[in-house]
């Protein structure tokens, strides 16, 4: 079973907006001649790397539930300018909206068991909603 990490996504408040955020991004990537690659740099580089590219995903918390995933291609330690150790999280710039399961906040990453993961939305009315009412209906316990 893969290992995933869970993460929040600070400054967005939809998962519309992390796509059109991740889209822009490569867009501009690929406009200045590099090569288009979706990163997420961390401070600390997870110790469970090899479990972590062996299918597993990012879940992104977005106003206090995971909404949608990015499965991990890559772990990339480095070091920055001034000498930190940081971490380059590779990510597939494809998001696959899951079932909203609420979290609350933290610092930093957590792992995340396949087990406790929320399953995809394979699509489907309630994929299709939106996020207002989409909110409401998980407040609510309909969703």
């Amino acid at each position: 079973m893969p290992l995933n990490l869970v993460k929040l996504c600070v400054g967005v408040d939809t998962a519309e907006e992390l796509r059109d955020w991740v889209m822009q991004r490569l867009a501009e990537m690929a406009k200045a001649g590099h090569t288009p690659e979706q990163t997420h740099t961390t401070r600390m580089a997870p110790k469970r790397a090899d479990e972590l590219v062996d299918g597993g995903s990012l879940y992104w918390v977005i106003r206090g539930h995971i909404q949608v995933r990015q499965r991990l291609l890559a772990i990339r330690p480095f070091r920055d300018d001034d000498g930190v150790r940081r971490c380059r999280l590779v990510l597939e710039p494809n998001l696959v909206a899951t079932r909203w399961q609420p979290r609350r906040a933290f610092q930093g990453w957590r792992y995340l068991e396949a087990k406790d993961a929320p399953t995809d939305l394979a699509g489907g009315p309630a994929a299709d909603l939106p996020v207002t009412l989409r909110r409401e209906l998980v407040a609510l316990g309909l969703l």
